[in-house]
C-alpha cells in the first residue's frame, strides 16, 4: 500500500509505494501547518491501509456476499465504502457543542474522516482538493489492480497477496515462463504473485516431469533430489507438485496455500484437523523427544504469513532451477528449456 510521510525539511506531503524492485516517491503537497503534517500523513497511511485491505481480502474470496452480516458481505459493504470517500475528506464530521460525534463502523469511511478533520484544522483549501485528488489516484489504483492490470500507482500490489486470481495476470506470468522457464524478476515486478505462482506451478510440474524422466525419478521426487546438489527449499514445492499430479489445478493448490498462510497471519488455523492428527501420531510415537523436535519443526502453514504469495513464488522458481539442476546432470544432449516448454504445451488445459 501507499505510505505517506511529512517532509519537515521541504514542509511537503510525501506518496511512497513499492515496485517489486524499490520504492518511488511522490511529493503531493504543501503543507502550511507543520505542526499537523505528521498527523496527516498517519491518517492517509491509515486509510490507504484499509482501502488496499479491499484487494487482498475481497468479497469474492470469503463465500456468497449476498448473506446479509456474512463475511463476504461485509467485505462488499466496505468495498462500497470508496464512494464514501471524498465528501468525507470534504466535509468531515466533527464534534458538536457538547464534545460528541458520529463515528462510522466502517473503517475506510471512519479514517476518510479522521482525514477530513485534520484538513479541517488546517484549513487550507488548496490542500483538501490535492489530498482528495491523491486519495482518489489511490482508489483509481486498487481498482486497476482488482482488474488485472498492474502499470502505474497500482505497481504496488506486487508487493501484496490476493487470494483470487486474475486469468489476465496468469497469461501474463505463463508467456514469461514460456520465454524464460527458470524465471526472470519480471515475474516479480511486473504481475500479481499468487497468479505469477499459479503459472510457475504448472511450469514447474512440467520441469518436474522432463527431469524425471531423463533421470528414472517420479516427478514429485525431483525437487528433493536437486536438494542434494544445491540446497532448496523442498517441502512446498514437492507439496505443490504432489497435489498436481493428484489431479488439483494450480489454482486450487496455489489458492488453498495462500488461504492458509492468509489465516495464519490472522491468527486463524484452517486445517486444525491436520494438526491434532500430528499430534496424535507424536503422541502415540514411543520416542520420548519427538514431540520437542515436532514442534520445533512443524509450520501451521508451509508460507510466510506475512508474504505468502511472494514466497510461494520464491519456492517455485527455486524448484524449477532445482529440476534444471537435475536435468543437467543427466547431460541428455537436449536444451532444458526446450524440453520445458514441449511439455508445458502438451497440455495446457493444466494451467487453470
Amino acid at each position: 500500500m501507499t505510505r505517506y510521510a511529512f517532509d519537515s525539511g521541504a514542509g511537503t506531503l510525501v506518496a511512497t509505494w513499492g515496485t517489486g524492485r524499490g520504492d518511488v516517491a511522490e511529493t503531493i503537497a504543501q503543507v502550511p501547518a507543520a505542526e499537523h503534517g505528521v498527523e496527516l500523513a498517519a491518517a492517509l497511511a491509515s486509510l490507504a491501509r484499509f482501502q488496499w485491505r479491499t484487494y487482498t481480502h475481497p468479497a469474492t474470496a470469503a463465500g456468497d456476499p449476498d448473506v446479509v452480516n456474512g463475511e463476504a458481505w461485509r467485505r462488499a459493504e466496505e468495498r462500497n465504502r470508496f464512494a464514501k470517500v471524498e465528501a468525507a475528506l470534504r466535509t468531515p464530521n466533527l464534534p458538536d457543542d457538547d464534545g460528541c460525534m458520529l463515528v462510522f463502523y466502517s473503517p475506510i469511511e471512519e479514517s476518510a474522516h479522521h482525514v477530513g478533520r485534520v484538513l479541517h484544522a488546517i484549513g487550507d483549501a488548496n490542500l483538501v482538493d490535492r489530498v482528495v485528488n491523491e486519495v482518489l489516484t489511490e482508489q483509481a489504483a486498487i481498482t486497476a489492480a482488482e482488474l488485472g492490470d498492474l502499470a502505474g500507482r497500482a505497481r504496488q500490489a506486487v508487493e501484496l497477496t490476493r487470494p483470487e486470481i486474475s486469468p489476465v495476470q496468469v497469461h501474463a506470468a505463463d508467456s514469461l515462463l514460456r520465454v524464460n522457464p527458470l524465471g526472470t524478476i519480471d515475474l516479480f515486478t511486473e504481475l500479481d504473485p499468487a497468479a505469477a505462482s499459479v503459472a510457475a506451478a504448472h511450469w514447474l510440474r512440467a520441469a518436474a516431469t522432463v527431469a524425471g524422466e531423463i533421470t528414472g525419478l517420479e516427478p514429485v521426487d525431483v525437487v528433493a533430489e536437486a536438494d542434494d546438489i544445491e540446497a532448496l527449499q523442498v517441502e512446498t514445492p514437492t507439496v505443490v507438485l504432489e497435489r498436481l499430479v493428484a489431479g488439483e489445478t494450480p489454482t486450487q493448490v496455489v489458492v488453498d496455500l495462500i488461504a492458509d498462510a492468509i489465516a495464519v497471519s490472522e491468527g486463524k488455523v484452517r486445517d486444525l484437523d491436520g494438526i491434532i492428527e500430528a499430534a496424535q501420531e507424536i503422541e502415540e510415537s514411543d520416542e520420548d523427544d519427538d514431540l520437542d523436535a515436532w514442534t520445533d519443526g512443524y509450520r501451521i502453514c508451509r508460507l510466510d504469513p506475512t508474504r505468502p504469495a511472494i514466497d510461494l513464488l520464491e519456492d517455485l522458481l527455486g524448484a524449477i532451477r532445482g529440476c534444471w539442476l537435475v536435468f543437467s546432470e543427466a547431460d541428455s544432449g537436449t536444451p532444458f528449456e526446450d524440453a520445458v516448454r514441449a511439455e508445458a504445451d502438451a497440455d495446457t488445459s493444466r494451467l487453470q
